[in-house]
């Protein structure tokens, strides 16, 4: 019993149930089978005009034979040149010409005249500084920097002068020493003192000098 088809649904039999069954159920394979898709799947036409461009190839051909003509000629004159050894017509006989000429020499002469105009102006021009003037500030600042100066005038010149003074003494001294290698070291501790006092002596001199200006 647990063999036998049981139907879903309550029947009188269920040898004609299983029967009727099997019948809907083939025809149910047989319809989806015979069924249609909707979506279509399938690879789109292809047409020959896409493919094939005629239109291009024949602007290539025509392009190709402008090539080959231009070349023809290029060739032609170059064989030319070549049998008549190169001879080329070089004369030019177009002078040139300008439209606006007499406007741009007018423009010229006017900008002409007004430099000139400009430079006797200027050359006529008196100056509004006075030398005289300048002289006389400057000797009235001297004379305000004279009264306010902690030292005298003219101090800083002398000293670097004596510095240089003083250098210059020694580098003769030394030279001085090595001509005469024979002195003794007395011989020149007197002769450096009677110098060092010449210095002090020329010192006081150039300060009394400055005080007295």
């Amino acid at each position: 019993m647990h063999r036998a088809y049981q139907p879903i649904l309550p029947c009188g039999s269920k040898y004609l149930q299983q029967k009727w069954d099997k019948t809907a159920y083939e025809g149910h394979k047989k319809k989806i089978l015979m069924a249609k898709p909707v979506v279509d799947t399938s690879a789109p036409p292809t047409y020959g005009h896409l493919h094939l461009k005629l239109r291009k190839l024949k602007l290539d051909k025509d392009r190709l034979s402008t090539i080959e003509r231009d070349n023809y000629f290029l060739l032609k004159k170059i064989s030319y040149i070549m049998k008549t050894e190169g001879r080329i017509d070089n004369k030019n006989e177009y002078k040139a010409k300008s439209l606006n000429r007499e406007k741009r020499e007018q423009e010229l002469f006017r900008i002409h005249q007004e430099n000139c105009a400009i430079l006797e102006r200027i050359a006529k021009c008196e100056s509004w500084y006075s030398v005289q003037k300048w002289n006389e500030d400057w000797q009235k600042t001297e004379n305000y920097m004279s009264s306010i100066t902690r030292y005298p005038q003219g101090l800083c010149k002398l000293q670097i002068q004596k510095e240089q003074h003083k250098k210059m003494h020694k580098k003769r001294l030394k030279n001085n020493r090595l001509k005469d290698g024979h002195l003794t070291d007395k011989q020149e501790e007197g002769i450096e003192l009677i110098h060092q006092n010449k210095e002090l002596n020329e010192d006081h001199q150039g300060e009394n000098r400055v005080e007295k200006a």
